[in-house]
């Protein structure tokens, strides 16, 4: 790809960015440009086989032959691959799939050439859990199940993180911490949108298990996050965790209140709080 492609995919990257996450798209916008690319591919890629998963018009089955195609797609991509390739078997599905999961081959093709492979070998081993947790209806019984279910679509990323910021700089993390990281996060958007599950017949709530216990188990996976955060040296790794981390926490502070999200002004309010500091 040249560097004119690059710097235009990258703008691209960021505009789509913009549009679906609030949380993510500040802290992946100030990283330096390489690094940039590799967490903006690697965020897109796994935000395309999430909007699967979370398809309102899609059954179980019809998720997972998708999800488990787009990790055999990403498996199979080497370095002379095209952004079509990533998208191969999917063809009928094209008028169900939304923008960013059909130009997944665009975010995979984002990532700096030494690092992409471990972003595909990262988003297809979620693609094949997400698969599986579609067919078994996102249904836990117990801790031990959140727990996997927890590391498959989040903890992963915690440790995949840490691998890019070895990999750019050579920042090293604390890979247990790491995996509490994403956890965190997970869980806290499990707090926010219970209510949304249950309606649609899903419940990651192991059975027994109150609201408050969910709240718990969010606060001691963040207390690892915080272990994690405060480990890293300054720098990009640094400034990128620390937005993401003050917003599960004051998301789960404003859920405790009774509210159902952070407000914008809450999230801009956070945000400059931790840029300024």
């Amino acid at each position: 790809m040249s560097g004119v492609d690059r710097m235009s995919l990258r703008r691209n990257a960021l505009k789509v960015l913009q549009e679906t996450s609030r949380t993510f798209y500040i802290p992946i916008s100030i990283l330096p440009d390489q690094l940039l690319d590799a967490v903006a591919s690697a965020y897109l890629c796994m935000r395309a086989i999430d909007e699967v998963e979370d398809h309102p018009d899609l059954d179980a089955e019809t998720k997972a032959r998708i999800l488990n195609q787009i990790s055999l797609n990403l498996q199979s991509a080497t370095e002379n691959s095209h952004s079509d390739d990533f998208i191969r078997g999917l063809d009928s599905y094209r008028n169900l799939l939304p923008e960013v999961t059909l130009r997944v081959g665009e975010w995979a093709l984002l990532a700096p050439e030494s690092i992409a492979p471990r972003v595909w070998d990262a988003t297809a081993a979620m693609s094949d859990r997400m698969a599986f947790w579609a067919i078994h209806n996102w249904q836990i019984k117990t801790e031990n199940e959140l727990d996997q279910y927890t590391f498959s679509v989040a903890g992963a990323v915690g440790l995949l993180l840490s691998d890019l910021w070895a990999w750019h700089d050579g920042t090293q993390t604390n890979r247990s911490h790491a995996i509490g990281f994403g956890r965190g996060l997970q869980a806290v958007n499990i707090v926010r949108n219970y209510k949304e599950d249950q309606r649609r017949g899903v419940s990651f709530f192991p059975q027994g298990w109150e609201l408050a216990d969910m709240h718990k188990y969010a606060r001691y996976n963040l207390a690892l996050a915080d272990q994690y955060t405060k480990s890293l040296p300054h720098g990009p790794a640094l400034n990128f965790c620390k937005i993401p981390l003050t917003l599960a926490y004051g998301t789960l502070d404003v859920l405790a209140l009774g509210k159902e999200k952070l407000s914008r002004s809450d999230v801009m309010a956070l945000v400059n709080r931790v840029i300024a500091s």
